[in-house]
């Protein structure tokens, strides 16, 4: 299948554009908060997209890595490819990847410092050891049920607080709560992503969540998320007008949808929704900061 493909469209699959909606909707989101105050500032916006982009890149290039090294990436694979498995690329071309790709997040995060100050480098050392210990070291966090707090705080809490504090130097209360809202949604994406992966984690040793409690338990979470994130925003839909009432209400059965297919697909076919999880989740990140910009 390599043959088939230049080294350009590899690196590209490889750097698994399909989740990348998750580390850019937090902080659309942080961005139309400021906005909404009266606070955007562009340059401060654009460093937060590139430290968010290329940090869940540098993640993905070291999930291929250390989960070939570890025996996680098997024949019997459900998931898209992992180019170190498939040959496509070496595994030091992949480590050296990792490490390219993780310097230019944090080089992006120091030009954040000139607006959030020095304490930002606390943050950006949390970011740049969870991108590596979330599959490496003696203790890898996806190894031991972990996995899901990740992305809660690196998918959601911190890029939408800390996008939104370097641009209005303070954190509300309405940030922290949204932040929650699309964290937990994009806690989803792992969700099916360990829920299609059951048998072969259980296999390989790696305890997600799904594998200490069960798939039932995936599938259950994943709908109590989706109401939490509705919960959350709940008082907006209330006071919103029908036109984003509706939206909402839109997005909602999408999300049921999605739900109802996660429950009737196995194997390969949860790679859909997948795919559609992470879509709903820069939806909700749209509308809910559409919603923002017309308040």
């Amino acid at each position: 299948m390599s043959l088939t493909r230049s080294k350009g469209q590899i690196w590209f699959l490889a750097a698994r554009p399909k989740t990348l909606p998750a580390s850019l909707s937090p902080v659309i989101l942080g961005c139309a908060l400021a906005w909404r105050d009266n606070h955007f500032q562009l340059v401060p916006a654009i460093l937060c997209f590139l430290v968010a982009l290329f940090a869940q890149i540098a993640s993905n290039f070291a999930n291929d890595y250390f989960d070939f090294k570890k025996g996680a990436d098997g024949e019997d694979r459900l998931g898209p490819e992992r180019a170190v498995a498939q040959g496509w690329i070496t595994p030091k071309e992949m480590l050296l990847a990792t490490l390219f790709t993780l310097a230019f997040a944090c080089l992006c995060g120091c030009g954040l410092l000139f607006y959030g100050g020095l304490k930002l480098i606390w943050v950006g050392l949390a970011i740049a050891l969870c991108v590596l210990a979330y599959s490496a070291g003696p203790f890898p966090l996806a190894y031991n049920g972990l996995g899901d707090i990740c992305v809660l705080l690196f998918y959601g809490i911190i890029p939408v607080c800390f996008t939104y504090y370097v641009q209005v130097q303070s954190f509300t209360l309405l940030a922290f709560l949204l932040s929650l809202a699309i964290g937990v949604l994009s806690v989803n994406i792992l969700i099916v992503n360990n829920y299609r992966d059951y048998r072969q984690d259980k296999a390989a040793h790696k305890r997600t969540t799904i594998v200490i409690f069960g798939r039932r338990f995936g599938r259950i979470l994943y709908l109590i998320n989706g109401f939490i994130a509705m919960l959350l925003i709940l008082p907006f839909i209330i006071g919103a007008s029908l036109l984003f009432q509706l939206l909402f209400a839109l997005f909602f059965t999408l999300f049921i949808k999605t739900w109802l297919d996660m429950r009737r697909y196995e194997g390969k076919a949860l790679n859909k929704v997948l795919g559609a999880t992470a879509r709903n989740v820069m939806v909700f990140a749209i509308l809910l900061s559409a919603f923002l910009l017309t308040m």
